[in-house]
């Protein structure tokens, strides 16, 4: 279900509940201060609507990233479509389940993001012109269009990265889907490149130390694999404590619902090529 479009008002309107979209909320949920975005060389000016400088949906508050520059981060993808095709957006056009588009809790309004599927590899450029998704560790909401096109419409989420692009991009930057390969080998013809495996994240330190102790914390709660990966940064070693791999979606929510519950609450996707 699609709920960024709606708001509980009942603290606000007493025993009277309604709905309403968040651009239209409340004078409580909406910042009043001027909006903290920026023009950007190559993206066009932001929009006037949906670029507040914060909201909040559900009691919880999001800030408006000043720029798009250098945005980088893995997460989850949904898609909405029929239900919401001709409605305003929060940056006032019209939703098109038809066109390229995509909703982001705190992207500038708009900006361009390229959207990888990191189980198929996948990958679209979609304008984000909306606000959403409000659901649980979800990080974009794709257009019908564009879900279609990274392959995950029927199982309704994928576990995506999503990478800001400036307006201006030359057309190479839109990588395409991956090419079937023939079904006839040659000795020449180069391996497709191995699958990303997903980790989920839950701490890097640069002590052994730490990085050992909250693998044990973990066991301890009842983890399984659970690994420490070392890499080094700057001519020193990082230790990555994570959790995996991860199957799906579904095992995706369960493990960060139980490292929440351990009050680790920056835990993030990461992946890695088999082999380092």
């Amino acid at each position: 279900m699609r709920w960024w479009a709606l708001l509980l008002l009942a603290a606000a309107l007493g025993a009277c509940s309604k709905a309403s979209r968040w651009e239209e909320p409340t004078r409580s949920t909406v910042s009043k201060a001027p909006s903290p975005v920026i023009d950007e060389p190559g993206q066009p000016p932001r929009s006037k609507r949906g670029n507040p400088a914060f909201y909040e949906v559900f009691g919880n508050r999001y800030y408006v990233l000043a720029s798009s520059a250098d945005y980088r981060e893995k997460g989850v993808a949904s898609w909405y479509g029929k239900k919401f095709h001709g409605r305003l957006t929060s940056s006032g056009v019209r939703y098109d389940m038809h066109a390229m588009t995509a909703a982001h809790k705190t992207l500038p309004l708009p900006t361009r993001v390229r959207v990888t599927n990191l189980k198929n590899q996948r990958s679209v450029i979609v304008t984000v012109n909306d606000r959403g998704p409000f659901v649980h560790n979800r990080l974009i909401d794709m257009s019908y269009a564009a879900a279609q096109q990274l392959g995950m419409i029927r199982d309704g989420t994928a576990m995506v990265s999503v990478e800001a692009l400036p307006f201006d991009a030359p057309p190479a930057v839109a990588a395409k889907p991956p090419r079937i390969p023939s079904m006839v080998a040659t000795a020449s013809a180069a391996p497709p490149p191995a699958e990303p495996v997903l980790y989920l994240q839950v701490g890097a330190f640069g002590d052994a130390g730490n990085a050992e102790r909250l693998k044990s914390q973990l066991e301890t709660g009842g983890f399984q694999n659970v690994r420490i990966r070392q890499d080094m940064a700057a001519n020193k070693a990082l230790y990555r404590v994570r959790l995996g791999p991860i199957a799906d979606v579904a095992e995706y929510d369960q493990l960060i619902e139980r490292v929440a519950a351990l009050n680790i609450n920056d835990a993030m996707l990461v992946t890695e090529r088999p082999g380092g």
